[in-house]
């Protein structure tokens, strides 16, 4: 009867059955009795009570009994005591090996799991089918695709290749290598196939960044007439998304509603928010959410990293606040991978600090995807190095963390630092991977280091067989053309294998900008507009170029086209942050509690400058007005009135940091200069493409941005 109710997943039944079994009966268990009621065990006391009457009993050296207890302790995390007991357990049978070696897997202890596996073949054990699996799934968690692949050629060997869990466990091992080949290798050899067959082949392809052929074999599964479940329709919402499919994304989520699977798993409903806050639809991603009947942790991270990977970060910070007054979501490292982007975005380091104390406080501040963040949070708000010593103490032996330090130096241009990094990495043994170069190249074109960037550009399809991807085309055009190597840059375009998309002509746009090529600018957005007409900032561009040749015409046609295809400027905004608080300014800003203080700190600025040599640069004005109402406009432009915010809100001499949504403009980056000299102050100024640290009249970009 005991048995019956774990059969069907009634365990609380179970336990009741057993009580009433020792409470009225008269009969004595035997060790039959125990396994399946250590099964139904859902917590870990009455596992405890139960062990006390085995031990009572005297079943604790059963070789069935002792290997429940093992499972029970590794279901509910106890994996030490579980290892105690099997060391102790006088006779072994294979499955007794396989409860432990399943409790070390379970409990993320892979090479643990592995350990056992070699004391089984010293015992001379031998693997059965659960064994395999097991130690398929160990190996992926672990990484060892060595030990992986000598398991496959054991399996082999004793004919268990075509067993079904076996081969389920085979292609999720290898799509964890990325090894998709074999993976579909496996699948296609396999004689039967289930619903979990056709779920892990779709993963694969999935988590591959191949989503057309996991669409595929989707429809493959469809045409069989196997009914998708969950699982499925949680691999083909992150296929859409990848897709960008928008009315695809909708059916699957009319098909989950329909069969109520938000009900069934939170994993589902995850995923959908997930789904539509990657195609951009965030306003769908938070009714999804609302609407959802159980919120976990994951929920609330996968809301905030929507919010934030959509340029909303004031939005993720939000729902991260809304997630504290939950009391029973407890935050873990996903939620600081999530948060701490969208601290870094809007410059709000007290903030960003406030969660390295809680990650050191919950020991993850060794983890290496917080401490990358981290890393990145510090980088990015001028505190460079902080990011350098938090580096130091991270584990070092993926490109993750080198990248996160390399692309560091590079926007703070430190490009020759950034290249000794890189080669640091390479000493350490540490391989590059394809954001590596993204990284390396954009250091380069920060820097003016165009003999290098060409040569990593190189290096990477040559030694390290990196098929460039659009970023590193982008990049490379960038870098020719910040330098001023234009033409160049654009026959490099003209050679690519691919077709550029907006990034590449944006590059090859911003370029012909910086060195007033009005002919190939006009050229450069026509084929921008051709492929990403939609990007108000591209307009900007062509805008700013005919505007500082004092073409106006061309400038109205340009605004006029904006105009007619609904698009509007996107206003320039700085922010500072000052006692914890994130203040931001727009271009002529009069709604600030302080704006008198702040314009008049300014008109004093300005009259100091003027008597060091400043002299306004009014090509930056892109209207056609006077000059005194050209001069009143750089006055007003959102990172001067944040810093004279700063200047009145700090104590003298101490450092100004400002974040600025635009690239900074020519005569502010000037006036910035005097300003540091007349304050006697550092201000650091992190615009859409660098930082810029002002002192003492100079800035490190050496005026090359």
């Amino acid at each position: 009867m005991v048995s019956a109710y774990v059969r069907s997943g009634r365990f609380r039944e179970a336990i009741n059955c057993f009580s009433q079994f020792l409470l009225t009966s008269g009969l004595r268990p035997d060790f039959y009795t125990f396994p399946p009621v250590l099964k139904a065990c859902q917590n870990l006391v009455d596992g405890k009570k139960i062990h006390c009457q085995i031990l009572k009993l005297g079943f604790e050296w059963d070789v069935f009994v002792a290997a429940s207890l093992v499972h029970l302790y590794s279901r509910f995390g106890f994996v030490g005591v579980a290892r105690r007991l099997f060391d102790e357990m006088p006779i072994r049978d294979v499955g007794s090996w396989n409860a432990m070696i399943s409790g070390f897997c379970q409990n993320g202890n892979a090479a643990d799991a592995l350990d056992v596996l070699i004391e089984m073949r010293s015992e001379g054990a031998k693997m059965d089918r659960v064994t395999a699996t097991s130690l398929l799934t160990a190996c992926a968690q672990s990484g060892d695709i060595l030990s992986g692949m000598l398991i496959h050629l054991y399996v082999i060997k004793h004919g268990l290749d075509f067993d079904l869990l076996i081969c389920n466990a085979l292609i999720n091992m290898y799509s964890k290598f990325g090894s998709l080949g074999h993976a579909r290798r496996i699948f296609d050899q396999m004689d039967v196939r289930d619903l979990v067959s056709w779920n892990s082949i779709i993963a694969t392809y999935e988590q591959n960044d191949d989503p057309m052929t996991a669409l595929g074999l989707f429809y493959s599964m469809q045409l069989l007439g196997i009914q998708p479940d969950f699982l499925t329709l949680v691999s083909l919402a992150s296929i859409l998304a990848q897709l960008s499919d928008s009315a695809k994304s909708r059916s699957v989520h009319g098909f989950i509603l329909r069969r109520d699977f938000f009900v069934q798993d939170v994993v589902i409903g995850n995923a959908v928010v997930d789904m539509y806050a990657k195609l951009g639809a965030i306003y769908s991603a938070r009714t999804v959410f609302e609407g959802l009947p159980i919120k976990d942790v994951i929920s609330w991270n996968t809301l905030i990293t929507g919010y934030a990977q959509n340029g909303l970060a004031s939005e993720a910070i939000e729902v991260y606040r809304m997630m504290q007054e939950y009391k029973e979501i407890i935050p873990n490292h996903g939620t600081w991978v999530s948060i701490l982007p969208a601290y870094t975005h809007v410059g709000a380091l007290q903030q960003g600090m406030k969660i390295h104390g809680r990650v050191i406080k919950n020991c993850l501040n060794l983890d290496v995807f917080v401490g990358t963040c981290l890393i990145d949070m510090y980088a990015k708000c001028g505190r460079l190095d902080d990011a350098l010593l938090l580096f130091s103490q991270v584990p070092r032996k993926t490109a993750i963390p080198w990248n996160a330090v390399i692309s560091s130096h590079g926007v703070h241009g430190h490009g020759e630092k950034a290249l000794k990094l890189f080669k640091d990495m390479l000493d350490e043994g540490v391989k590059p991977d394809h954001v590596t170069f993204v990284s390396l190249l954009s250091a380069c074109s920060h820097s003016g280091l165009v003999d290098e960037g060409q040569s990593y550009f190189h290096m990477m399809q040559e030694q390290y067989r990196i098929k460039p991807s659009l970023k590193h085309y982008g990049c490379m055009v960038d870098l020719l053309g910040r330098a001023g190597h234009l033409n160049k840059a654009y026959s490099f375009i003209d050679n690519m294998p691919v077709r550029p998309d907006a990034s590449v002509w944006g590059a090859l746009l911003g370029a012909c900008r910086i060195h007033g090529n009005v002919d190939l600018g006009r050229i450069a957005s026509e084929r921008l507009f051709e492929v990403d007409s939609e990007n108000v900032g591209y307009y900007v561009l062509l805008s700013n170029i005919y505007a500082n040749s004092g073409e106006w015409e061309g400038v109205e046609k340009v605004r006029s086209l904006a105009r007619n295809r609904g698009l509007s400027k996107t206003p320039g905004w700085s922010s500072i942050e000052v006692n914890n608080n994130v203040d931001v300014f727009y271009t002529a800003n009069q709604s600030h509690p302080k704006c008198q203080e702040i314009y008049q700190k300014l008109s004093d600025l300005t009259a100091k400058m003027k008597s060091l040599g400043y002299v306004p640069d009014f090509s930056f004005v892109l209207q056609d007005v006077e000059d005194d109402e050209k001069e009143h406009i750089l006055n007003s432009h959102s990172e001067r009135l944040a810093i004279a915010f700063g200047l009145i809100s700090t104590p003298p001499k101490t450092p100004i940091r400002i974040f600025k949504n635009l690239r900074v403009c020519g005569d502010c980056h000037n006036a910035t200069k005097f300003i540091s000299v007349i304050t006697e102050r550092e201000i650091i100024v992190r615009d859409s493409n660098r930082f810029h640290h002002f002192k003492d009249g100079a800035c490190s970009c050496g005026d090359y941005w």
